[in-house]
């Protein structure tokens, strides 16, 4: 990663970001989240498409009564609310990892006094 140099040469300090960016916890924050949202992102949209493509290939299947007038295309539609209420909970649920995370970045922040502890003077 290139440093700002100024006029004389030297690097300029690095701001607090920069030393976060650059902490093992961020980076595991970082991958943490990953494996959450892009797993849950692919599967809410191939749920979500698989039903106006079934309906469209696969008719008398999606047609097919169930109870009443209820047939399978209105089932397959009222599970993608349930579906998504699932997703919300799984993501409040790696949230508290994710939470565990930052809270080792504050505490690392706070140990470096970079960050004031709640007594408002630097740890």
């Amino acid at each position: 990663m290139a440093t700002l140099q100024t006029g004389r040469g030297s690097a300029a300090p690095k701001s607090n970001w920069d030393r976060v960016a650059e902490m093992d916890e961020f980076r595991l924050l970082l991958l943490a989240k990953k494996e959450f949202i892009v797993p849950a992102t692919i599967f809410f949209v191939v749920y979500y498409f698989l039903l106006p493509v079934l309906v469209g290939y696969a008719p008398a299947l999606m047609a097919k009564k169930v109870w009443g007038a209820v047939n399978i295309a209105y089932l397959f539609a009222l599970s993608q609310f349930f579906v998504a209420w699932g997703i919300a909970w799984a993501y409040v649920v790696a949230a508290r990892k994710f939470d565990m995370y930052g809270e080792h970045i504050m505490q690392h922040l706070t140990k470096e006094g970079l960050l004031k502890d709640e007594g408002g003077k630097a740890a």
